[in-house]
């Protein structure tokens, strides 16, 4: 069975071997064993269930909240001529179900399923007739509220179990503590505990966190010296512009990305950035998921994150390739009064997310009672502006929301343009032949395109514009008329966040929220920000920091980190005094004052803290206040 997982392996990823943990995670996976494999960014979580189910008949379904990552695995798998598809917010009825009749009826080997689907009767149904191998559910720790990312659409995820009982469970995650492990495990009703750790120690990485007041100079002398390329995190929009012009003036190659930018902006941005055409990235921390660049020499956060598994994902990008790197943390005292503010602005009140909901209503027009399974686009900042809300607390009264099952919300991401005939070919045939208006565009799609008769294709209208010498705009026009003569399906593209009713709409005096469970989550935020503010003011060693919070207990420190580096400097620094102290005392005796004023290195008081060691430890003796060397050692 290894045998042929390795030629999987080597034949459609070109690997010769597996990483640490890759094969025993497969092999539990092919024995039908639940499983939850921590492996840390960038260790290779898809492999573990790409392999395995391509060894096996039937169909691999695979959770995730990452759209853009979904649809980033799938085009690579077509790349790999393996057949596979996804589903996810903002797709039409229509489009949903030819994609499940292909996963019932077809060869699809791989269905890529955003947890919010899971939440439709027609998906579940579907999902009943499907010859289903394994179930992988990526970012797992989104199923557990004890985690820093809770999703309530996850908590759907034990429906799967009710569909196909005996199809075992890949829960995959690089970031969960001790509870969390645990919470996954019982939330996916696991029939045995089974885990596989990798440690999350990284040991080319110099973790640092730095009390620092000038950041804009400590970043350009650290870019400069550190060289590579890296990504520089900041809080928001703005300052991710202001960062990358203040970086440009200073003959640093940067650029800027954040969420607000159109798709083919960011991937352009995205892809000048992983082909080296630019150094260096400011970024919100909408950047950086799933992308797998290995030459990533630093990773510097200019602002807090509000959880160490944040902060350890982010950080984890720098250093891939196995080479040295760093991830730096800048701060100041602002920003740890700034994080513990927006900690207490992220759980408003019952009467506010009542309001919130009361104007998503108004906002849509919708009637009471109505409003079940509509999908829309959502501007989360037009919204806040119309109803002169805080961003902040709405994005926390819209998870409530969620959590307690009135709405959905995906994430924002780019849904290309999609069309498919409606008709047979022989009754398009006769339409070209009565439409010479139609006909360039209908062969153009029918040269361009493969399958426009049994699913969504994805178009481009400037690409069928430009090569049939025709402005957008009229060719845009040409597609609804397809549409409106009932010819054909075409969906515009999109690229905005899509939020989902799940249940009419009810007076919002009448809206029930789980009071409770906001309570346990205040609890658990709170347990995580106390865990940063004590990263920061760690002592001893990082990587020992990061490890323990994840419950992997080590003594062994890292000697790459800022404090690690402090201490042996200061123990080299200390062994110098020694000797030199020895050497003085050894020449003559010599009162305290002479002793410390003696001495070349250090301060004053390094100097005198090492002769309380030494006299502590007889090294020196004191007779008449005069310090004299212990000759006997």
């Amino acid at each position: 069975m290894e045998n042929k997982s390795l030629d999987i392996l080597k034949q459609y990823w070109g690997y010769e071997a597996f990483r640490e943990l890759q094969d025993d995670i497969i092999a539990s996976v092919l024995q039908q064993r639940d499983t939850l494999a921590l492996m840390p960014t960038g260790g290779g979580k898809s492999i573990c269930f790409q392999v395995p189910a391509l060894q096996m008949e039937g169909i691999c379904i695979v959770v995730s909240p990452l759209i853009a990552l979904m649809k980033d695995q799938v085009e690579q798998l077509r790349k790999r001529e393996i057949e596979a598809i996804a589903i996810f917010s903002g797709m039409s009825k229509r489009e949903v179900d030819i994609a499940l009749d292909n996963c019932v009826y077809g060869k699809i080997k791989f269905l890529y399923l955003s947890p919010e689907r899971l939440y439709s009767d027609l998906v579940q149904e579907r999902i009943r007739y499907m010859k289903v191998n394994l179930f992988a559910i990526d970012e797992a720790h989104c199923i557990s509220q004890w985690g820093y990312d809770f999703r309530p659409s996850y908590l759907q995820l034990a429906k799967l179990r009710e569909l196909h009982p005996e199809v075992p469970f890949l829960a995959l995650t690089a970031t969960a503590t001790s509870k969390v492990v645990d919470d996954i495990q019982e939330k996916l009703e696991f029939k045995a505990k089974n885990v596989f750790r990798k440690s999350f120690r990284r040991q080319n990485l110099a973790y640092m966190a730095l009390d620092e007041s000038d950041k804009s100079g400590r970043m350009l002398r650290m870019i400069h010296k550190l060289g590579g390329s890296g990504v520089l995190y900041v809080r928001n929009r703005r300052e991710t512009q202001e960062v990358a012009q203040y970086l440009m003036n200073h003959g640093v190659s940067a650029d800027y990305y954040h969420a607000g930018l159109d798709a083919q902006t960011r991937s352009w941005k995205q892809d000048n950035w992983t082909t080296n055409k630019m150094r260096v990235m400011v970024a919100t921390n909408a950047f950086g998921m799933g992308i797998d660049k290995p030459d990533v020499r630093f990773v510097l956060h200019l602002d807090v994150p509000d959880s160490l598994e944040a902060y350890y994902q982010e950080a984890g990008r720098a250093g891939r390739d196995g080479k040295k790197a760093f991830p730096v943390l800048m701060y100041q005292q602002a920003d740890r009064e700034r994080l513990w503010e927006n900690f207490q602005n992220s759980f408003p009140s019952v009467k506010f997310i009542q309001q919130v909901y009361h104007h998503l209503g108004n906002y849509y027009q919708i009637a009471y009672g109505a409003g079940k399974g509509l999908v829309f686009d959502f501007d989360l900042v037009d919204f806040t502006k119309r109803y002169q809300l805080e961003i902040l607390p709405t994005q926390s009264a819209l998870k409530f929301l969620e959590r307690d099952g009135w709405i959905s919300l995906s994430e924002a991401v780019f849904i290309p343009s999609r069309f498919k005939f409606e008709v047979d070919f022989q009754e398009l045939y006769k339409f070209q032949v009565q439409s010479v208006k139609y006909d360039p565009l209908i062969k153009l799609i029918l040269r361009s395109y493969g399958g426009a008769f049994d699913y969504y294709i994805p178009i481009n209208e400037f690409e069928l514009a430009k090569r049939l010498k025709l402005p957008r705009d009229v060719v845009v026009e040409m597609l609804t008329g397809l549409m409106k003569q009932e010819l054909a399906s075409y969906l515009p593209q999109t690229d905005a966040p899509q939020l989902e009713f799940l249940q009419g709409r009810v007076d919002y005096k009448n809206l029930f929220i789980d009071t409770q469970f906001i309570e346990e989550r205040k609890e658990v935020k709170e347990t995580q920000l106390k865990a940063v503010y004590h990263y920061l003011d760690e002592k001893y060693c990082r990587s020992i920091a990061l490890q323990a919070y994840f419950g992997e207990q080590t003594d062994e420190t890292c000697g790459e980190c800022d404090l690690c580096l402090m201490r042996t400097h200061q123990e080299s620094v200390e062994e110098k005094l020694r000797l030199e102290i020895k050497t003085l005392l050894l020449e003559q005796p010599l009162d305290l004052k002479d002793l410390v004023d003696g001495l070349t290195i250090g301060n004053d008081s390094a100097r005198l803290k090492v002769v309380r060691e030494l006299v502590d430890q007889e090294y020196i003796l004191i007779e008449e206040e005069r310090y004299f060397w212990n000759t006997t050692f």
